[in-house]
Protein backbone atom coordinates (compact mmCIF):
# COMPACT_ATOMS: atom_id res chain seq x y z
CA UNK A 1 0.00 0.00 0.00
CA UNK A 2 2.86 2.33 0.76
CA UNK A 3 6.05 3.02 -0.35
CA UNK A 4 9.04 2.21 1.92
CA UNK A 5 8.90 5.30 4.40
CA UNK A 6 12.90 7.10 4.96
CA UNK A 7 13.16 9.41 7.69
CA UNK A 8 15.40 12.34 7.04
CA UNK A 9 18.38 13.05 8.66
CA UNK A 10 18.55 10.47 10.93
CA UNK A 11 22.07 10.38 11.38
CA UNK A 12 22.51 13.77 12.08
CA UNK A 13 19.86 13.78 14.12
CA UNK A 14 21.10 11.28 16.58
CA UNK A 15 24.68 12.91 16.48
CA UNK A 16 23.03 17.07 16.87
CA UNK A 17 20.36 16.33 19.59
CA UNK A 18 21.61 13.02 21.76
CA UNK A 19 23.77 14.65 24.25
CA UNK A 20 23.69 11.92 27.36
CA UNK A 21 22.79 8.11 26.69
CA UNK A 22 21.24 8.38 30.09
CA UNK A 23 18.48 11.58 29.17
CA UNK A 24 14.85 12.10 28.43
CA UNK A 25 13.98 12.65 24.73
CA UNK A 26 10.84 13.72 22.92
CA UNK A 27 10.04 12.61 19.03
CA UNK A 28 7.31 14.95 18.70
CA UNK A 29 6.23 13.66 15.43
CA UNK A 30 6.53 10.15 15.78
CA UNK A 31 5.46 9.41 12.02
CA UNK A 32 6.60 5.33 11.37
CA UNK A 33 9.41 5.88 13.80
CA UNK A 34 12.53 5.94 12.14
CA UNK A 35 13.86 9.05 14.25
CA UNK A 36 12.74 7.16 17.57
CA UNK A 37 14.29 3.68 17.17
CA UNK A 38 17.47 5.49 16.29
CA UNK A 39 17.29 7.94 19.20
CA UNK A 40 16.48 4.59 21.22
CA UNK A 41 19.27 2.40 19.50
CA UNK A 42 21.72 5.53 20.96
CA UNK A 43 20.35 5.58 24.64
CA UNK A 44 21.88 3.49 26.95
CA UNK A 45 19.44 1.02 29.39
CA UNK A 46 18.65 4.24 31.78
CA UNK A 47 17.47 6.87 29.41
CA UNK A 48 13.76 7.69 28.00
CA UNK A 49 12.42 8.75 24.95
CA UNK A 50 8.47 9.54 24.53
CA UNK A 51 6.83 10.09 21.51
CA UNK A 52 3.86 12.24 20.32
CA UNK A 53 1.68 11.75 17.13
CA UNK A 54 -1.83 13.21 16.35
CA UNK A 55 -2.16 10.26 13.49
CA UNK A 56 -4.33 7.23 14.78
CA UNK A 57 -2.05 4.92 12.54
CA UNK A 58 1.56 6.07 13.80
CA UNK A 59 0.05 5.07 17.33
CA UNK A 60 -0.81 1.97 16.32
CA UNK A 61 2.61 1.82 14.05
CA UNK A 62 4.19 2.65 17.53
CA UNK A 63 3.12 0.60 19.82
CA UNK A 64 3.73 -2.74 17.68
CA UNK A 65 7.14 -1.58 16.71
CA UNK A 66 8.69 -0.71 19.89
CA UNK A 67 5.73 -0.80 22.67
CA UNK A 68 8.09 -3.73 24.04
CA UNK A 69 10.91 -1.38 25.01
CA UNK A 70 10.43 -0.40 28.27
CA UNK A 71 12.34 2.70 28.00
CA UNK A 72 9.46 4.28 25.18
CA UNK A 73 5.73 5.51 25.46
CA UNK A 74 3.53 6.91 23.26
CA UNK A 75 1.23 9.32 23.37
CA UNK A 76 -1.66 10.37 20.80
CA UNK A 77 -1.72 14.36 20.89
CA UNK A 78 -0.43 17.01 18.60
CA UNK A 79 2.98 18.15 19.76
CA UNK A 80 1.33 21.58 20.80
CA UNK A 81 0.01 19.39 23.86
CA UNK A 82 3.65 18.82 24.54
CA UNK A 83 3.35 20.37 28.66
CA UNK A 84 0.22 18.50 29.17
CA UNK A 85 2.34 15.13 28.72
CA UNK A 86 5.46 16.05 30.01
CA UNK A 87 3.98 18.13 33.27
CA UNK A 88 1.82 15.22 34.88
CA UNK A 89 5.87 13.06 34.36
CA UNK A 90 6.93 15.91 36.14
CA UNK A 91 9.19 16.11 33.52
CA UNK A 92 8.76 19.60 32.55
CA UNK A 93 12.42 21.23 32.62
CA UNK A 94 13.87 18.03 32.60
CA UNK A 95 14.14 16.85 29.36
CA UNK A 96 17.14 16.34 27.54
CA UNK A 97 16.41 17.04 24.19
CA UNK A 98 12.98 17.36 21.45
CA UNK A 99 12.84 16.96 17.83
CA UNK A 100 10.17 18.26 15.60
CA UNK A 101 9.81 16.41 12.38
CA UNK A 102 7.67 18.63 10.47
CA UNK A 103 5.31 18.37 7.50
CA UNK A 104 3.49 15.04 6.21
CA UNK A 105 4.84 11.78 6.66
CA UNK A 106 5.47 9.26 2.92
CA UNK A 107 2.98 7.21 4.79
CA UNK A 108 0.17 10.25 4.60
CA UNK A 109 1.06 10.84 1.03
CA UNK A 110 1.36 7.22 -0.23
CA UNK A 111 -2.34 5.95 0.92
CA UNK A 112 -4.92 7.09 -1.41
CA UNK A 113 -7.63 7.66 1.33
CA UNK A 114 -5.78 10.02 3.48
CA UNK A 115 -6.49 12.47 1.06
CA UNK A 116 -3.02 14.12 0.68
CA UNK A 117 -1.76 13.75 -2.20
CA UNK A 118 -2.82 14.83 -5.42
CA UNK A 119 -1.04 11.81 -7.49
CA UNK A 120 -3.44 9.26 -5.67
CA UNK A 121 -7.42 9.69 -6.48
CA UNK A 122 -8.96 9.38 -2.91
CA UNK A 123 -11.02 10.83 -0.82
CA UNK A 124 -10.47 14.60 -0.05
CA UNK A 125 -9.83 13.99 3.69
CA UNK A 126 -6.26 16.15 4.81
CA UNK A 127 -6.45 15.26 8.49
CA UNK A 128 -3.50 13.98 9.87
CA UNK A 129 -5.47 13.78 13.10
CA UNK A 130 -8.75 11.87 12.10
CA UNK A 131 -10.67 12.51 15.22
CA UNK A 132 -10.86 15.96 13.56
CA UNK A 133 -13.99 17.00 12.62
CA UNK A 134 -13.24 19.30 9.73
CA UNK A 135 -11.54 18.15 6.91
CA UNK A 136 -10.65 19.49 3.26
CA UNK A 137 -13.58 18.43 1.75
CA UNK A 138 -15.92 20.12 4.26
CA UNK A 139 -13.98 23.28 3.69
CA UNK A 140 -13.38 23.56 0.25
CA UNK A 141 -16.98 23.15 -0.29
CA UNK A 142 -17.69 25.62 2.00
CA UNK A 143 -15.29 28.08 2.29
CA UNK A 144 -15.97 31.27 0.95
CA UNK A 145 -13.78 32.42 -2.31
CA UNK A 146 -12.03 35.56 -0.38
CA UNK A 147 -10.94 32.91 2.36
CA UNK A 148 -10.04 30.21 -0.35
CA UNK A 149 -7.71 32.82 -1.97
CA UNK A 150 -5.96 34.07 1.14
CA UNK A 151 -5.32 30.58 2.00
CA UNK A 152 -3.91 29.78 -0.70
CA UNK A 153 -1.71 32.72 -1.31
CA UNK A 154 -0.63 32.55 2.23
CA UNK A 155 -0.10 29.02 2.82
CA UNK A 156 0.53 27.82 -0.55
CA UNK A 157 2.47 30.83 -1.59
CA UNK A 158 0.50 30.47 -4.59
CA UNK A 159 0.53 33.33 -7.58
CA UNK A 160 -2.85 32.30 -9.06
CA UNK A 161 -4.49 31.68 -5.67
CA UNK A 162 -7.38 34.16 -6.75
CA UNK A 163 -7.63 32.49 -10.04
CA UNK A 164 -7.89 28.97 -8.55
CA UNK A 165 -10.09 30.18 -5.88
CA UNK A 166 -12.67 31.08 -8.18
CA UNK A 167 -12.67 28.26 -10.18
CA UNK A 168 -12.85 26.02 -7.08
CA UNK A 169 -16.17 27.73 -5.95
CA UNK A 170 -17.31 27.52 -9.59
CA UNK A 171 -17.04 23.94 -9.80
CA UNK A 172 -18.52 23.58 -6.61
CA UNK A 173 -21.64 25.36 -7.44
CA UNK A 174 -22.35 22.58 -10.43
CA UNK A 175 -21.22 19.20 -8.33
CA UNK A 176 -19.28 19.29 -4.69
CA UNK A 177 -15.89 18.33 -4.89
CA UNK A 178 -15.24 15.19 -3.46
CA UNK A 179 -11.94 13.37 -4.37
CA UNK A 180 -8.20 14.49 -4.23
CA UNK A 181 -8.92 13.81 -8.57
CA UNK A 182 -11.79 16.11 -8.89
CA UNK A 183 -9.39 19.11 -6.95
CA UNK A 184 -6.24 18.50 -8.98
CA UNK A 185 -7.70 18.93 -12.19
CA UNK A 186 -9.93 21.89 -11.58
CA UNK A 187 -6.90 23.26 -10.09
CA UNK A 188 -4.61 22.25 -13.27
CA UNK A 189 -7.34 23.82 -15.71
CA UNK A 190 -6.91 27.12 -13.61
CA UNK A 191 -3.63 27.41 -13.93
CA UNK A 192 -2.05 29.25 -16.87
CA UNK A 193 1.55 28.29 -15.94
CA UNK A 194 3.49 26.59 -13.77
CA UNK A 195 7.08 25.42 -13.03
CA UNK A 196 9.15 21.93 -15.12
CA UNK A 197 8.46 18.88 -12.82
CA UNK A 198 6.22 20.44 -10.64
CA UNK A 199 2.34 19.71 -10.50
CA UNK A 200 0.48 22.97 -11.16
CA UNK A 201 -1.70 21.47 -7.82
CA UNK A 202 1.42 21.14 -5.93
CA UNK A 203 0.84 24.76 -3.28
CA UNK A 204 -2.84 24.45 -3.41
CA UNK A 205 -2.49 20.76 -1.81
CA UNK A 206 -0.01 22.20 0.80
CA UNK A 207 -2.11 25.21 1.42
CA UNK A 208 -5.07 22.94 2.25
CA UNK A 209 -3.13 20.91 4.11
CA UNK A 210 -1.64 23.14 6.23
CA UNK A 211 -4.86 25.11 6.81
CA UNK A 212 -6.71 22.18 7.86
CA UNK A 213 -4.16 21.15 10.12
CA UNK A 214 -3.73 24.22 11.32
CA UNK A 215 0.23 23.68 11.16
CA UNK A 216 1.87 26.45 11.77
CA UNK A 217 -0.14 27.69 14.46
CA UNK A 218 0.68 24.11 16.06
CA UNK A 219 4.27 24.42 15.61
CA UNK A 220 4.57 28.32 17.75
CA UNK A 221 2.27 26.50 20.40
CA UNK A 222 4.65 23.98 20.52
CA UNK A 223 8.17 26.18 20.08
CA UNK A 224 7.12 28.42 23.25
CA UNK A 225 6.19 25.45 25.48
CA UNK A 226 9.79 23.26 24.26
CA UNK A 227 12.09 26.76 26.51
CA UNK A 228 10.32 25.53 29.46
CA UNK A 229 10.39 21.37 28.93
CA UNK A 230 13.82 21.28 28.02
CA UNK A 231 16.43 21.02 31.32
CA UNK A 232 19.37 23.86 30.77
CA UNK A 233 21.68 22.70 27.96
CA UNK A 234 18.93 20.23 26.08
CA UNK A 235 18.30 20.52 22.72
CA UNK A 236 15.57 21.39 20.37
CA UNK A 237 15.87 20.02 16.48
CA UNK A 238 13.62 20.55 14.12
CA UNK A 239 13.32 19.68 10.57
CA UNK A 240 11.41 22.06 7.92
CA UNK A 241 10.15 21.43 4.60
CA UNK A 242 9.37 24.51 3.25
CA UNK A 243 9.90 28.09 4.28
CA UNK A 244 6.80 29.40 5.62
CA UNK A 245 7.97 26.71 8.74
CA UNK A 246 11.70 27.13 8.60
CA UNK A 247 10.75 31.12 8.84
CA UNK A 248 9.09 30.66 12.41
CA UNK A 249 12.04 28.47 13.24
CA UNK A 250 14.41 30.81 13.00
CA UNK A 251 12.64 33.70 14.25
CA UNK A 252 12.24 31.61 17.40
CA UNK A 253 15.62 31.19 17.79
CA UNK A 254 16.68 34.43 17.18
CA UNK A 255 13.72 35.41 19.49
CA UNK A 256 15.68 33.89 22.48
CA UNK A 257 18.98 34.36 21.29
CA UNK A 258 19.80 37.46 19.97
CA UNK A 259 16.34 39.24 21.03
CA UNK A 260 14.01 41.20 18.62
CA UNK A 261 16.09 43.30 15.89
CA UNK A 262 16.85 46.95 16.91
CA UNK A 263 17.10 50.13 15.14
CA UNK A 264 21.00 50.60 14.02
CA UNK A 265 21.15 54.21 15.73
CA UNK A 266 20.39 52.66 18.75
CA UNK A 267 23.46 51.22 20.51
CA UNK A 268 22.66 48.43 22.62
CA UNK A 269 23.07 44.86 22.04
CA UNK A 270 19.98 43.63 23.23
CA UNK A 271 16.80 45.32 24.54
CA UNK A 272 16.37 46.33 27.53
CA UNK A 273 15.72 43.14 29.92
CA UNK A 274 16.72 40.63 26.96
CA UNK A 275 17.28 37.50 28.18
CA UNK A 276 19.42 35.00 26.42
CA UNK A 277 17.80 31.98 26.61
CA UNK A 278 19.28 29.65 23.67
CA UNK A 279 22.15 29.24 21.62
CA UNK A 280 22.46 27.82 18.20
CA UNK A 281 24.34 24.64 18.56
CA UNK A 282 24.48 24.03 14.71
CA UNK A 283 24.60 25.69 11.56
CA UNK A 284 21.34 24.80 8.69
CA UNK A 285 21.92 20.60 7.91
CA UNK A 286 21.02 19.87 5.22
CA UNK A 287 20.98 16.29 3.67
CA UNK A 288 23.49 14.59 1.59
CA UNK A 289 23.23 13.93 -1.72
CA UNK A 290 23.60 10.31 -1.36
CA UNK A 291 20.41 10.54 0.95
CA UNK A 292 18.37 12.58 -1.58
CA UNK A 293 19.52 9.89 -4.33
CA UNK A 294 17.77 7.64 -2.22
CA UNK A 295 15.15 9.73 -0.69
CA UNK A 296 14.08 12.19 -3.54
CA UNK A 297 11.50 13.64 -0.76
CA UNK A 298 14.49 14.67 1.74
CA UNK A 299 15.82 17.50 -0.92
CA UNK A 300 14.07 19.97 0.56
CA UNK A 301 14.81 19.22 4.54
CA UNK A 302 16.66 21.84 6.44
CA UNK A 303 17.37 20.99 10.25
CA UNK A 304 17.67 23.47 12.64
CA UNK A 305 19.37 22.72 16.27
CA UNK A 306 19.39 24.96 19.22
CA UNK A 307 20.34 24.68 22.84
CA UNK A 308 18.71 26.08 25.96
CA UNK A 309 21.00 28.42 28.06
CA UNK A 310 18.99 28.80 31.05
Amino acid sequence: MTQTHFSVLKTEVVNGLLTKKNGTYIDGTYGRGGHSDALLKALDVSGRLIALDRDHEAITDAKRRLGHDKRFEIYHCAFSQLKEVTTPLGLTGKVSGILLDLGVSSPQLDVAERGFSFNKDGALDMRMDQRQEVNAKEWVNAAPEREICDVLKTLGEERYARRIARAIVGARRTAPIHTTAQLAAIVSQAHPSWEIGQHPATKTFQAIRIHINRELEELEKCLEQCLDVLEVGGRLAVISFHSLEDRIVKRFIRQHSVGVPLPKEIPLAHAPGFVQRLKNASGIIRPSQREIQINPRSRSAIMRITEKLQ
